[in-house]
């Protein structure tokens, strides 16, 4: 019966240990490989963007200004996209800003997501899985995006 009993509590440490190498793995997503290797053929090397292409990522003031905004608008840009027209530092971007990243894991996303906010936006905050997952299904609009962008 004892035994029973001690395999029966073994149950959860089990189940446990066999999803951990996927929670591992997510964790150690390096979000400046996944960027460097993806994203900075458009938003080129330290997320300087292409003019009149694709807007410049390294924006402290930018991110600031979202407040507690930036990580529902990062993710919400990676899964719906963005198109539209924005003028930044004097530059016209127009047409298809980003595409949305279908093809990319939440985990991806989290981790290139939470590179972008710290690397260049000055932030602290980090982007999970389910802030990606969330803003996947809520699917916000490009005009819903946009108008979380300060001095909207």
């Amino acid at each position: 019966m004892t035994m029973v009993r001690t395999l029966k509590s073994l149950l959860p440490l089990a189940a446990v240990a066999a999803l951990a190498p996927g929670l591992v793995a997510a964790q150690d997503l390096d979000g400046a490989e996944l960027y460097n290797t993806t994203c900075s053929a458009c938003h080129a090397e330290g997320g300087l963007g292409t003019p009149g292409f694709a807007p410049p990522l390294a924006r402290p003031d930018f991110w600031a200004g979202l407040g507690d905004q930036a990580v529902p608008y990062i993710s919400g840009v990676m899964a719906s996209g963005l198109s539209g027209t924005l003028t930044i530092d004097g530059q016209l971007y127009a047409g298809l800003l980003m595409p949305p990243m279908h093809d990319a894991s939440p985990e991806e996303l989290a981790a290139v997501a939470t590179y972008v906010l710290q690397e260049f936006g000055g932030q602290t905050a980090e982007v999970t899985a389910e802030d990606v997952t969330a803003a996947r299904e809520a699917a916000p609009g490009h005009a819903d995006l946009r108008a979380m962008r300060p001095g909207s």
